[in-house]
């Protein structure tokens, strides 16, 4: 039986016997107090008009103090009993007779993947589950959010209890589990899966990277901890000693990489790089960044897009002439990283930039050990504290999307040229986060959904960063020839940055550079299109 009618139920008893106790109570008062003897059948329907509220026949006046008072008493206990009734009993019983009916039992699934309770690291595993045609279904001990996913029109099975959670869902017919509860719900429910002889595959979730080995002895196939790996790759992504973004670029002298950010008040939104005058200043594109992708083949008919970055390369005063011209904005190379929040992303990103020697700068509500600045993140005067106008980037590492949300929206009015980097929970906010003006926004719904369709899909994970290298080739094969007859950016989205001449390095390239015996080219672009630019360029 049911929650709300087992309530119902026994509101229905106690309203009948408490409606009893009072009409004896009553008949025995008027009786022996007032003298004026009722009959139960008048005494009871004296107690329900009482109850009920809805007046008096011709009992409506009594003299003794102790009938007042157990009249007045009555009285109340009728008015308590209709606002208890309502909202305690009657809309629960109303909602539930209304309400779609959760599943208890899963439907006819084989070879299915059964997800042990929903959240931000299985939303998009589930949509590449969808995707691949792959059957899911999800386990969920919380009717609340059991109904949400059953309004996303999803397959869920409902139960209230932990441990008969595995017992509706055909477990056996599985082709693996996913655990994504707390880690001691987990560790039962893995458990528990092997004990019923569930030999597939369990993949869990984990919030205490200490738990990954106690999980996997639990049974676990792989224990992940998505927190963890965001951390590492916010911090690789504005770090180039933990991750360089062009390696061998370095190797280049007097050539310089800068990154741009081109605002709605650019004359050259939406225009191609060809209509473009970076070409004409001597700078070169070699890497367009927008809302967390980054498009590496530029070719001619690339587009800039409103709050894209573009990544130049030239000599300092080629890249200053080419922003200006533009109207963009130079994001800074130098100054501290400010992390905002001091969680468990927070800690890691901290933890990472620190070992690799970058200058951190920690903002945390309270004070305590690691936290340089204490105070609100969304408070402009916080930030100005914390030397937001003097940092590098600012690492937006909030447990609230809401709250990361208007802390992007505050960071970009305090320091325009900052990059903002957003830690993100749900995928479905990561437009509204690029809207707000993150220039980078990684969420923990995507790096989950990543890691684990590899395995269960069998396929790699995307990668948001795409691998992009600068490689020093001998020019001999295409001596005599001028750089645009290679078409390397139309053919491979390639570009040769700079040209080493007898040991001076030339960064002003143009179109019409004629390439020359003995001169070595560094040519920049993704890995596959370096390698096919280097095999065409060597006649191989």
């Amino acid at each position: 039986m049911q929650r709300s009618r087992r309530r119902l139920l026994a509101l229905i008893i106690g309203l009948i016997a408490f409606l009893i106790v009072c009409a004896l109570l009553y008949e025995i008062g008027m009786a022996r107090i007032e003298g004026k003897p009722r009959t139960f059948w008048e005494s009871l329907e004296w107690a329900a008009e009482s109850l009920s509220t809805t007046g008096y026949g011709y009992d409506s006046h009594w003299s003794h103090p102790a009938m007042v008072i157990f009249v007045i008493v009555v009285q109340f206990a009728g008015v308590f009993f209709v606002f208890l009734i309502v909202p305690i009993f009657l809309v629960p019983f109303l909602e539930e007779r209304f309400e779609e009916r959760l599943p208890r039992k899963a439907p006819n699934l084989s070879s299915h993947i059964v997800v042990y309770r929903f959240g931000p690291p299985v939303e998009t595993l589930l949509q590449r589950l969808d995707s691949a045609g792959v059957p899911s279904l999800v386990v969920e001990t919380d009717e609340a959010m059991a109904r949400t996913v059953w309004e996303r029109k999803r397959e869920v099975v409902f139960s209230r209890a932990e441990e008969d959670a595995l017992d509706a869902c055909r477990l056996m017919q599985a082709r693996a589990l996913v655990a994504n509860g707390r880690d001691e719900e987990n560790a039962a429910i893995i458990l528990r899966a092997r004990q019923m002889g569930f030999a597939g595959e369990i993949f869990a979730f984990v919030e205490e990277p200490a738990h990954r080995k106690p999980m996997e002895l639990a049974g676990a196939t792989a224990a992940f901890t998505p927190r963890h790996i965001i951390a590492a790759a916010l911090a690789a992504h504005v770090s180039d000693a933990l991750n360089p973004r062009l390696p061998g670029f370095e190797e280049i002298a007097g050539i310089e990489r800068r990154e741009v950010r081109i605002p709605a008040s650019s004359p050259f939104l939406h225009k191609t790089l060809a209509e473009s005058p970076i070409a004409r200043c001597g700078a070169i594109v070699v890497g367009q960044w927008w809302q967390s992708q980054l498009l590496a083949h530029c070719d001619a008919d690339m587009r800039m897009a409103p709050d894209c970055i573009l990544e130049l390369a030239g000599d300092r005063e080629s890249l200053n002439a080419a922003v200006a011209a533009i109207g963009g904005v130079a994001l800074r190379r130098e100054g501290p990283f400010l992390v905002a929040g001091f969680g468990e992303v927070g800690r890691k990103v901290f933890e990472l930039l620190t070992d690799a020697g970058e200058e951190v700068r920690v903002v945390e509500r309270a004070l305590g050990p690691g936290v340089d600045v204490a105070g609100n993140v969304l408070d402009p005067s916080v930030l100005a504290r914390a030397g937001i106008a003097e940092a590098r980037a600012i690492v937006l590492a909030l447990n609230s999307d809401d709250a990361t949300l208007f802390a992007t929206v505050i960071a970009r009015d305090c320091a325009a040229d900052v990059a903002v980097i957003a830690r993100v929970n749900h995928a479905r906010n990561l437009d509204d986060m690029h809207r707000a003006g993150a220039d980078y926004a990684l969420s923990i719904s995507d790096v989950s959904g990543q890691m684990l369709s590899a395995r269960l899909l069998g396929r790699g994970t995307r990668i948001h960063e795409a691998h992009r290298q600068v490689r020093r080739i001998s020019g001999e094969g295409v001596a005599g020839r001028r750089l645009g007859d290679l078409a390397l950016r139309a053919h491979h989205g390639c570009s040769v940055v700079a040209i080493e001449r007898a040991g001076a390095t030339l960064t002003r390239l143009d179109a019409g550079t004629v390439i020359e015996a003995g001169d070595f080219l560094y040519i920049c672009g993704p890995a596959e299109g370096v390698r096919k630019a280097m095999a065409g360029m060597s006649g191989k």
